[in-house]
């Protein structure tokens, strides 16, 4: 048998006792030299494993003109060793926690405590989900491509405790598939804020502002991410997050029901607030640098109804160009919120 197959030093034995005592347990008894023929080594360093073991309560030396041993019952002799070495450890184990209380008391924060590193696929969103319920005030979010399928599905269903604000920046580019729509539909329906940007430095979701979660490798977010703690790091986080939102562009997801738009055709009925509301929306969207396929999903509509909204304002505003339509849309307070007023155009003939 070779000496890695058995870990003998667990035991308190060298391999070469080790090796004696599986060669006593396998005959009646031996004498030192056949135990020296059996291990492949000197009849001097045989004599001290045969020692060894009988200090160890392992085999027994037996009377005659020339030594013999034998094997100790192995059940009994080698589990009263275990039980011997298991205590040993356990009062070690007991010195390293008082060795360890004695550090932190004298020592700063450590980089464990500041970090939390998660590099299985399910601990991140069990993770995530976890800090989102322990939310009291607020979330920030920043999301990006690509979505890693088993986080985004775990945010899709994790729940926010009533009264928490959501604050989330999406990046134009990956706004477009149904789970990044409905959870951002989610989060607004629950009085979250949405913008929407050409591009995000990083996925980034801070909770309360005292913990930060992040991937380890932007371009690879499904190979591990990181809770931060450090209170300086985070609030370096805070502070990219809302340098972000400041550039990025507000979008209300409003339904469909909000403002009733009858399909395919564009709306001719609505009253004045309801379509300048829609089209308002439609143009921060346009003006943000979103495709009409995108704005129409976004709002539930279909791509005409967004173009007819586009072709009305630029005919009130005189514009050629979808350029010129947001610059002079800006500049008429259109694509804020709250702003001027819009004309109506003129009834189709």
């Amino acid at each position: 048998m070779d000496d890695t197959d058995i870990p003998w030093s667990a035991t308190g034995l060298d391999p070469l006792a080790g090796r004696v005592l599986e060669h006593l347990v396998a005959v009646r008894s031996a004498d030192r030299d056949e135990v020296a023929s059996a291990a492949g080594v000197s009849p001097s360093e045989a004599e001290r494993a045969l020692r060894h073991l009988t200090d160890a309560a392992l085999a027994s030396r037996i009377g005659g003109a020339v030594p013999r041993w034998a094997a100790a019952p192995p059940r009994p002799s080698l589990g009263a060793l275990l039980a011997r070495r298991r205590a040993e450890l356990a009062r070690v184990e007991n010195l390293v926690e008082r060795l360890s209380e004695a550090h932190e008391a004298v020592s700063s924060a450590r980089a464990t405590d500041m970090v939390e590193v998660l590099l299985s696929r399910d601990e991140v969103p069990a993770r995530y989900r976890q800090l989102l319920r322990g939310s009291s005030s607020e979330v920030l979010h920043l999301a990006k491509p690509p979505y890693v399928t088993g986080a985004a599905a775990s945010a899709e269903t994790a729940a926010v405790t009533p009264g928490v604000r959501m604050r989330s920046v999406y990046e134009l580019d990956g706004f477009t598939d149904a789970v990044s729509l409905r959870t951002a539909l989610r989060g607004t329906g629950q009085g979250g804020k949405l913008r929407l940007t050409s591009q995000i430095p990083v996925k980034l979701a801070i909770f309360d502002r005292g913990a930060a979660l992040m991937p380890i490798w932007g371009d690879r977010p499904s190979s591990g991410s990181v809770v931060v703690h450090s209170p300086a790091l985070v609030t370096a986080l805070v502070a990219l997050f809302e340098s972000v939102w400041e550039r990025a562009e507000p979008v209300s997801l409003t339904k469909r029901h909000d403002l009733p738009e009858p399909e395919p055709e564009p709306e001719r009925g609505l009253p004045a607030s309801g379509r300048d509301l829609r089209t308002r929306e439609i143009l921060r969207m346009m003006a943000a640098g979103m495709k009409d396929e995108t704005i129409a999903r976004i709002l539930a509509v279909s791509r005409r109804t967004v173009q007819q909204h586009i072709s009305d304002a630029g005919s009130l505003l005189g514009a050629r160009t979808r350029f010129q339509l947001a610059v002079l849309a800006g500049k008429r307070g259109w694509l804020s919120e709250q702003g001027d007023s819009m004309p109506q155009p003129l009834p189709a003939r």
